[in-house]
């Protein structure tokens, strides 16, 4: 892997187009490259951008977020009101929207698909973020198209977790009909595309939902969409995507090496357009409640023994922003004052903090406690970035006497082993919008073991979570949003790395090819992609 990152690094985009060329795309038809496919494509059972980027085609949800990632607009909904306690949320849907099988959406689809993804349907489905939704105390339909959202208590951030595809509307018709499949072998939604097939590890076809119109207005257009069809082709190999685009052979993709970035931007086919307010953190996240994970000094460590501005210009290429705390510094109720509490890179600190914690050098240069080696197990997805992640923190940690064992899966396996409790840490990286938002997505008791992989539970973090999920006064959620960051910081649960940035490449045949960023999406919905 060292060998092959080296060799990408130094031969330059010519030498790169000697790898083997994909088809050209066909008529019509746009190819959008991606590294990893998903798990499924059923909004209420996975949370990978993989499946996000292709359910925002194939569905809508209530409201949209436009590009400034805190406006938010209508989608399926027109208009709503909200009661002066913030509990009840009336929204007045679009009267004209169907699904690809032609049925008319109402609201009793959007009150079944949004009672689905907070596991009040049978057979009961259980979203690992079902909390975006709120304290709901009922979702109804009381109107062909009008929908009464109530809540037992007020949810800041209600409406953009309600722009994310976790709300997407379903057919509840074909939900039953294909069972554990749905998503899988096939989906009938609201969308600008519509399923056709999907070959996982491979592609997944979408053909263009010939009577859309109603497309959200952060958009230039409305529906339907100016290309026939959309294929997402699963292109694991970096070289590839590299080549791939700049001869024209494949359209889009916002998975290219950062590496390359300087180089692409000299080439005269390519364009690229960048997300200014985007937010993607990579992380390394602990196990607590793991032997040698749970020793506080252990974790403290791996922040003291690794150079995290190196590591960013090695894995990023410069093109990312170095981490310290939780939360990046751009983000909604941010507290540059619970930053501090990050231990520094200064591995002679870290060595001598280990040895007064207990943790002695052994034979082969990795440190024992009570018998215990300082030996730690950490799954991820495998991808180049993770890859590169993974050699270098292997190595920075060694050098303090902590051993680092990286496994890295496939995505369509690797969500299921993250599920389980045979590691002791992982990398993950996600989008968030605020403090809040990222906080209350993996920091709550109940959200263990999934997306609460860490295992953290503490009463007090518990409630400032609810605290900040239910102020109505932003000085209240900020105050309490800052409290968990300096608690989380301290206890360094996890180790930021890396804040990273969206740049969208596409070939200058397709015009249109926007980034947006909602939840790390790059073409958001496609409809205005066209071709020249």
């Amino acid at each position: 892997m060292k060998r092959f990152w080296k060799t990408l690094a130094a031969v330059g985009l010519g030498a790169i187009i000697a790898w083997p060329a994909l088809a050209q795309p066909a008529r019509n038809t746009i190819t959008i490259m991606r590294e990893i496919d998903a798990d499924r494509y059923d909004p209420h059972r996975s949370t990978a951008l993989a499946a996000g980027e292709v359910l925002t085609m194939l569905s809508d949800t209530l409201v949209s977020l436009d590009f400034d990632m805190r406006t938010i607009r209508p989608g399926l909904a027109e208009r709503w009101e909200v009661t002066p306690d913030g509990l009840t949320y009336t929204f007045h849907l679009r009267q004209d929207v169907t699904f690809c099988d032609g049925r008319p959406f109402t609201a009793e689809d959007m009150a079944y698909s949004l009672n689905r993804w907070i596991g009040r349907t049978t057979p009961r489905v259980t979203s690992p973020v079902a909390w975006r939704a709120g304290d709901v105390k009922e979702i109804r339909a009381t109107g062909p198209y009008t929908l009464v959202y109530e809540l037992n208590r007020p949810h800041s951030e209600l409406l953009p977790n309600l722009a994310l595809f976790f709300g997407s509307a379903v057919d509840r018709a074909t939900v039953e009909r294909l069972g554990d499949n749905f998503g899988v072998q096939g989906f009938n939604g609201t969308g600008p595309f519509c399923w056709v097939s999907w070959t996982p590890r491979n592609e997944l076809v979408l053909q263009r939902h010939p009577t859309y119109r109603w497309g959200p207005p952060v958009l230039e257009n409305r529906g339907p969409a100016h290309v026939e069809r959309i294929v997402w082709r699963v292109i694991p190999e970096a070289a590839a995507r590299v080549a791939a685009i700049q001869a024209g052979q494949a359209d889009i993709t916002q998975y290219i090496p950062e590496a390359f970035w300087d180089a692409l931007r000299r080439v005269p086919t390519i364009q690229i357009s960048n997300q200014p307010e985007y937010l993607w953190d990579h992380y390394l996240g602990f196990k607590v409640d793991r032997p040698v994970a749970n020793d506080i000094a252990i974790r403290r460590a791996f922040h003291m023994a690794v150079d995290r501005p190196a590591l960013v210009r090695a894995v990023w290429s410069g093109h990312a922003t170095p981490a310290r705390g939780i939360i990046n510094p751009r983000a909604l109720d941010h507290s540059p004052e619970a930053d501090q509490l990050v231990p520094p890179y200064d591995p002679a600190a870290a060595r001598r903090m280990l040895d007064e914690a207990g943790w002695r050098v052994g034979p082969d240069g990795i440190r024992v406690k009570d018998g215990q080696r300082a030996s730690l197990l950490l799954y991820a997805i495998n991808t180049l970035t993770n890859q590169r992640m993974g050699e270098i923190i292997q190595q920075a940690v060694r050098q303090v006497g902590i051993e680092l064992r990286v496994q890295l899966f496939d995505a369509t396996v690797a969500w299921g082993r993250l599920a389980t409790q045979e590691f002791d840490a992982l990398f993950l990286s996600y989008p968030y919008i605020s403090a809040s938002d990222a906080l209350n997505l993996y920091w709550h008791s109940r959200s263990r073991p999934t997306p609460n992989r860490m295992n953290w539970a503490d009463p007090q973090t518990d409630a400032w979570l609810e605290e900040a999920r239910s102020a109505v006064d932003p000085a209240v959620r900020a105050r309490a949003t800052a409290n968990l960051q300096r608690q989380l910081n301290e206890a360094s649960a996890w180790m930021n790395i890396a804040h990273t940035q969206l740049n969208v490449f596409s070939h200058q045949r397709v015009q249109g090819a926007r980034a947006h960023g909602l939840y790390g999406i790059g073409i958001y919905k496609g409809l205005d992609l066209r071709l020249r």
